[in-house]
């Protein structure tokens, strides 16, 4: 089927796809913590890469990219960044602050861009970067998140494992994203799994606990998450432009945080207000610089043909 053309809306199948995508990110965030808050974090972990690792074993198929140059990119994008992530999850009280620090890795992988493959960055992008990180610094001096900072700053460190191995694979051969989740989830179930027998405590005994929501959570975390709404984006961005499409998952902390107040307890005061609109207005500047930067890029491509 041709694909409709770059300039054109979107089709009312594309909206759905984003707004499928928002939700299952979402939520997933609110699941994360449902289930670390009964599980080992490593272990849930290790988990969802087992589960989405028996649905994606048909894309584990040759050829496969040198170990040397896919290697790193495994480890970041997956047991370093999960672990991180999960870990940070078990130790907050509050949902909204580390879900809105994880959205530093928009404008980190724009930073690491700029320093490690010479990509440009435009004063707007800068900027943003700066309104984010200081959105996030103003977001943990409330009282009320000056407890999870331990978590909010592991939340920031998850990014940069995150927007790491994005720009590591900027630089790599070209594998498909359902055959990178396959590889990422091979090596990120061993790893992870290993370090929850490793350094957790009790891991069997609160896995034979935990109830049926629980387990539910972690499976919607392989299934929804981990495959469906990455099946959803790469779907889009065969379509259209990813500086048209990756905007609007900014969306995504909005639904994390609304379950969170709405649902989870999380108390919202005007600081944290205030520092989560300044991060989330910070990456969207260094989003939508980045879109004007591609859109510069292919009207000067084309001008040269």
């Amino acid at each position: 089927m041709t694909s409709p053309s770059s300039k054109s809306p979107f089709v009312l199948a594309e909206w759905a796809a984003i707004a499928a995508i928002i939700i299952v990110w979402g939520v997933n965030n609110a699941a994360a913590k449902l289930a670390t808050d009964v599980l080992p974090p490593f272990f849930v972990g290790g988990v969802r890469f087992a589960i989405a690792l028996l649905v994606l074993i048909p894309f584990l198929k040759p050829p496969f990219p040198p170990l040397r140059q896919v290697g790193p990119i495994l480890l970041l994008l997956g047991p370093l960044h999960f672990g991180l992530i999960y870990y940070g999850f078990s130790i907050v009280k509050n949902l909204s602050p580390l879900v809105v620090s994880l959205q530093l890795w928009i404008p980190m992988t724009a930073f690491f861009a700029w320093r490690l493959l010479g990509e440009t960055m435009s004063r707007s992008g800068l900027a943003g970067m700066i309104v984010a990180f200081a959105g996030v610094a103003w977001m943990s001096l409330d009282p009320r998140a000056a407890g999870d900072l331990p978590g909010i700053l592991i939340g920031v460190l998850a990014s940069a494992m995150w927007a790491l191995g994005t720009v590591w694979v900027r630089r790599s051969p070209a594998v498909t994203p359902l055959k990178m989740q396959a590889l990422t989830s091979l090596i990120g179930a061993p790893a992870l799994l290993a370090a929850s027998f490793l350094f957790e405590d009790d891991v069997l005994h609160k896995a034979a606990s935990a109830g049926w929501m629980i387990w539910g959570t972690v499976v919607w975390a392989a299934l929804a998450s981990t495959i469906g709404a990455s099946a959803l984006l790469f779907w889009l961005v065969q379509r259209r432009e990813p500086g048209r499409v990756t905007p609007w998952f900014l969306l995504t902390p909005l639904v994390s945080c609304g379950i969170g107040i709405g649902l989870m307890g999380d108390q919202l005061t005007p600081q944290l207000a205030l520092g989560g609109a300044a991060t989330l207005v910070g990456v969207a500047l260094v989003a939508l610089s980045e879109q004007r930067a591609a859109a510069a890029a292919a009207s000067a491509a084309s001008a040269q043909l």
